[in-house]
């Protein structure tokens, strides 16, 4: 049985294959620590380092490549963000769709002083950015918003949000672009996005354990390192360095992950994002173009609409549990997905599906039409078997 991978939203396969070829390539021919030593081995290895930073930097237009420091994924950035940037006091506000990678170091801060502000989203998702003006206060710090939901692909206005934080420069604007990196379009400067975290598994088809975050200039001083030690630079002070990226790079890095994550960005910078966009358009108004004649057993949740969310639709087929069908898709049709709360309870909750959950196909470059129609097709055979059943 050939196996169809619909689960892209919480990893990317397959990965281009320059992916796994710069990863054997530095394994095989260089292997040393980047930025510890001044052998030729050495500065070929932080030369591959730097030249992710300038392909993301390009990806993302910041002009500055060192303001990007590298990470293990985007719940490091996000807890570097969060917890070295938020004190006792501060207000801060974030939605009702967000990933528990914004939400449970929130609400652990909140338990320490933090005042948390969860702007409502609709029963699809979408968050009116006005919503948040309203609740700004004089003492908000941060808005931290999702780009796009894990849960339903709702795109959120961070544009919109971001210029009406305009007038308010003391309030600093995070994007947790887990979601989006690659997939849509990230201008840090046009979207006003002072910290931007990223994963590098996702649509960047980097590998797992690689990530990073983006620090306007001049915030490194306001936001404290997560953890400190060896760094390479400096190494004559005890104390940790103060300047980008090295303030928050601490330890050997994964050298060879990010050599795979410089030749996925390389893939989608060479294929352009919106080439990337237009591929997963097509595949989810194919797909719910295939769902319409499913309405009476298949409930959709979030947009319905390929213009408005990313490859990512969450459903249910009524009278069966999301775990029960996600095993029916893979035990007799190959399709992997991913049933459940997708570690965002407060997505389910503003769309109505917690504690229950959804199934989630989330479609990637790589799926075709067939796929698309191979999926539809499974799910007819679900609705028809249960009703088989029912009668």
């Amino acid at each position: 049985m050939e196996i169809l991978y619909l689960d892209n939203a919480a990893t990317s396969f397959p990965k281009p294959d320059t992916v796994m070829a710069a990863m054997i390539a530095y394994q095989q021919n260089i292997g040393a620590n980047p930025g510890r030593s001044g052998h030729g081995r050495s500065v070929e290895a932080g030369r591959i380092v730097f030249e992710t930073r300038e392909a993301l930097a390009r990806l993302f237009h910041i002009e500055d490549p060192l303001r990007i420091a590298l990470t293990k994924n985007a719940t490091e950035s996000l807890n570097i963000v969060l917890q070295g940037g938020l004190k006792p006091g501060d207000s801060v506000i974030t939605s009702g769709m967000e990933h528990n990678s914004v939400m449970r170091p929130l609400r652990f801060l909140e338990g320490r002083g933090v005042e948390l502000s969860v702007v409502p989203c609709s029963p699809r998702g979408e968050l009116e950015p006005d919503d948040v003006r309203k609740a700004l206060r004089k003492n908000t710090r941060m808005v931290v918003l999702t780009h796009a939901s894990n849960v339903t692909g709702t795109i959120l206005p961070v544009e919109a949000v971001g210029a009406l934080l305009r007038d308010r420069p003391e309030v600093l604007f995070c994007v947790d672009a887990a979601q989006t990196a690659g997939a849509l379009p990230i201008d840090v400067e046009k979207m006003r996005i002072d910290l931007l975290a990223f994963t590098g598994h996702k649509s960047l088809f980097g590998p797992q354990g690689t990530g990073g975050l983006y620090i306007r200039e001049g915030l490194e001083n306001k936001i404290s390192p997560l953890m400190m030690g060896g760094t390479g630079s400096r190494s004559e002070f005890e104390q940790q360095p103060v300047f980008m990226p090295d303030r928050y790079e601490s330890g050997t890095p994964n050298t060879i992950g990010i050599a795979g994550l410089g030749a996925g960005v390389s893939f989608v910078l060479e294929q352009t994002v919106g080439t990337v966009r237009d591929q997963e358009e097509r595949l989810i108004s194919r797909f719910l173009s295939g769902l319409r004649d499913l309405r009476d057993d298949v409930i959709v949740y979030g947009p319905q609409d390929a213009s408005r969310q990313t490859a990512v639709v969450s459903f249910n087929i009524r009278d069966v549990s999301a775990s029960d069908a996600a095993s029916y898709f893979e035990d007799n049709r190959g399709i992997l997905c991913r049933p459940g709360l997708h570690c965002a309870p407060s997505a389910h909750r503003t769309i109505g599906t917690f504690p229950r959950g959804t199934i989630r196909f989330s479609f990637g470059f790589f799926n075709t039409q067939r796929d698309v129609d191979d999926a539809c097709a499974a799910l007819r055979e679900l609705v028809k078997r249960k009703g088989n059943h029912r009668s």
